[in-house]
Formats: C-alpha cells, structure tokens, sequence
C-alpha cells in the first residue's frame, strides 16, 4: 500500500492519492495492509488535500478483502481484536471529511467490496466484479455493507446480494444505481481523475459539509434533518470561501478558494 499526495494543476490543494499494492494476494488486506490504510486516511484528513483516490495498482483486483491465509489457525481473541483494527481501517475511510473516490477495475469481494461502500463515489470499469461471499464462509460482511449497501442500491436487492453471496458484474452493479461511473478499462484513471478535480476545484469546506450532510441526514425524521441541514448551511456562510465565492461570480472570474 503506497500513499501519495500530487499536486495539481488549476486550484490550491490536491488530490491524495492511496494505493493497494499486494498483487500477488490480489491486495488481500492482512494486519500491516490495515494499519498503513488506517495511518494513510488519518494523515489525509489532516492535511489540504480537497479530495482522495483509492485505487489498486493490480488492473486483476481492486481487494479481495481480508486475507484468510493470515486469519487461518487464529484464536477467536486474535480474529477479535484483528477485527477491531479492520474495524477502525474502515471507519477512517468513511470518516474523512474529504470526498474519496473509489477506482475499482478487477475483483471488488467481501471487505474489498467493504472498502468501496466506505468511499463516497465509486467509478468502475466494464470487468469489475463485485461480491459479497462472506455467508460461503461461514461468517458475514463486518465492515459496513449491512449498513451502508441498502442506501446504495435499496433494501430487498441488498438482501439478495448479502444473502446470496453470489457475485455481481459491473454493469448489474451500475443498473443497481451502485456506479458513478461505469468506463472502459483504459479509461479508468482519466475519469477519475476528471471527478476528483471536479470535486477539488470546489470551496473544501462546502463540499465536506455537503459530503456530511447527505450521510448524516439520510434517514433521519424530516423535522429534525430540516434543522440539521440549515445548519450545515449557516457553517458555510460564516466562511472566507463564501465571501470569496459571491465576489468572483460579481467580477466573472474563477474563484480561489483557501479552505477558510
């Protein structure tokens, strides 16, 4: 797993970039892969960046998800408390108030799929697959898609999914509504590239209030969001970004926005 900040061209910030790189186990994550993750998500939260890549550097597999040759022959105290750092590794996905996006080409499975569910876009090529194989095994998915697929794709066909356990190719995912994206193969870094630029050039601050409203307002009983999402709103007219915003539109330029 590799981590890479590059800057771009056209707006203050980057684009954090992360990177999968265990081809040989088709980026199994096992203990040290979880860690790095977790260490790489923590840094990006801190730092300018105004949106995040995940990718594979494997055009076979995004993840295959945990890696059960590591989790053979554990103590249920050991499978335990390594769940608790998964745990945590996909929390620091979801939790960054950067928009990640996911770049999936290859195999999607069981917590690889988990990863994809955490990140706030996915763009996908026309061979992905995706799979939730956990109940084949024994166990069932424990880092979020019983939560987070149903939102994605709707509650029955999320069911069936989970339940099943049988995998999906990408252009029943993208009917599912699961894709932003569904591209050739070759395209897959320009699109999303396209996307995160698309995102970055945005005010930062609107944009993470955005991504958190949407998440946290979901579901929610309709007076109480309506409260909830006019103060996001006020958050975002209390900033430099705002004023920065309206002047710009008023002298027909480009707006630079700080993240203040």
């Amino acid at each position: 797993m590799s981590f890479v900040e590059s800057r771009r061209i056209g707006f203050e910030g980057s684009i954090a970039v992360v990177e999968l790189n265990r081809p040989q186990s088709r980026n199994a994550f096992h203990t040290q892969m979880a860690q790095d993750l977790l260490q790489a998500f923590q840094q990006i939260a801190q730092s300018d960046a105004r949106a995040v890549i995940l990718q594979s550097s494997s055009e076979q597999a995004f993840c295959s998800g945990a890696d059960l040759k590591e989790r053979n022959g554990m103590s249920e105290a050991a499978w335990r408390e390594q769940h608790r750092l998964f745990e945590q590794m996909f929390y620091a996905i979801a939790d960054t108030p950067q928009p990640v996006l996911a770049a999936v080409d290859g195999y999607a499975l069981a917590g690889g799929f988990e990863l994809v569910l955490n990140c706030d876009f996915l763009l996908a090529t026309t061979r992905a697959v995706f799979g939730l194989p956990e109940v084949t095994r024994g166990i069932m998915p424990g880092g979020g898609a019983t939560r987070l697929l149903a939102k994605r794709i709707g509650l029955h066909k999320a069911k069936e999914w989970i339940c099943t356990g049988r995998m999906i190719q990408a252009e029943e995912a993208d009917r599912a509504g699961l894709i932003n994206r569904l591209t050739a193969p070759e395209d897959l870094r320009e699109v999303t590239l396209d996307l995160a630029e698309s995102l970055a050039r945005n005010a930062p601050l609107s944009v993470q209030y955005c991504k958190q409203a949407v998440d946290n307002l979901f579901g929610m009983e309709d007076d109480l969001a309506r409260e909830k999402e006019l103060e996001y709103y006020n958050r975002c007219v209390d900033t430099e970004d705002r004023l920065e915003g309206v002047l710009a539109f008023v002298e027909k330029r480009a707006p630079r926005f700080v993240g203040k």
